[in-house]
């Protein structure tokens, strides 16, 4: 199923968001929800829920009926909390 949808996302969405400096990266397929991240400029614009509503959502269930919803996972990578912590902690400057 993983490669299934990221092959949508790859072929069918990101070349869409592609023409606004965006894209979206499969996260994880959980009881038929598929998450999603936004990245580049959809990971901050304030219409990246219509994009999921409008876009990415339609390709997906449109294409793959196992699929009951799509969301946009929000988490935060280790990576860039370990980043913050050093920064409050003044070890980067």
């Amino acid at each position: 199923m993983e490669e299934k949808i990221t092959k949508i996302l790859r072929e069918n969405v990101n070349p869409i968001l592609e023409k606004h400096s965006g894209a979206t990266e499969f996260s994880a397929f959980e009881d038929g929800i598929v998450y999603v991240k936004m990245t580049g400029a959809c990971g901050s614009c304030p219409s990246a829920q219509n994009t999921l509503e409008n876009i990415i959502k339609t390709e997906l269930m449109e294409r793959l009926t196992e699929i009951k919803d799509v969301k946009i996972d929000m988490t935060v990578s280790e990576d860039l909390l370990d980043m913050a912590r050093k920064i409050l902690n003044k070890e980067i400057q």
